[in-house]
């Protein structure tokens, strides 16, 4: 597949088939991806935690804030949820400031996640001292991001923002999920 279509069928998937499962060698295969990105300073302060056994991800999935602009949507219902999630943790025994690099982890990983036909989105809305306390994770290691994946069960349509230079993503009467985006025109700078 062509690296622009990869990146164009990355969205927020918020909805997923739970029943199907993502193999645990997949999650192993896709933090693989995220280990070999950059890394500021090449300090490699990542650590991860795959998750794809039902009990982990529904201990993980009570932790999650899902969608701030659907405030009236409290997450994916059950046989919607995520069927396996990756945690991105910085060990700060090697660096109190993971700068940029769990972001740079997060997106390779989502875009690993399409290549092989799963979608996924970046959480960064996490009760941590309750992940921390549920899976039982040493203070060495801050919370940084949770990455819910799965089989889409939603269609994202993006389009360009409204007149009104409306940014907010919204939900229709059939639950397709709308993304509005800036024109290209209008983020380029030509000074």
């Amino acid at each position: 597949m062509e690296f622009k279509n990869i990146v164009k069928q990355n969205r927020s998937y918020r909805r997923f088939y739970e029943e199907r499962p993502i193999p645990q060698d997949d999650l192993i295969e896709l933090i693989d991806m995220a280990r070999l990105t950059p890394s500021a300073q090449n300090l490699q302060p990542l650590r991860y935690i795959p998750a794809s056994d039902k009990e982990k991800c529904s201990i993980i999935f009570t932790s999650l804030y899902w969608a701030g602009y659907l405030t009236e949507w409290q997450g994916p219902d059950e046989g919607e949820r995520p069927s396996a999630y990756i945690i991105i943790l910085s060990d700060t025994s090697v660096s109190k400031s993971v700068k940029w690099d769990h972001g740079i982890a997060a997106q390779t990983i989502l875009l690993g996640a399409v290549s092989k036909d799963y979608g996924g989105c970046i959480i960064g809305s996490i009760n941590k001292d309750k992940l921390r306390g549920d899976l039982k994770i040493p203070e060495q290691y801050e919370i940084e991001l949770v990455i819910a994946l799965g089989h889409p069960k939603e269609n994202v349509i993006v389009e360009e923002i409204d007149k009104n230079g409306n940014i907010k993503y919204y939900r229709d009467e059939k639950l397709n999920h709308h993304v509005p985006k800036r024109k290209l025109r209008d983020i380029i700078l030509d000074l």
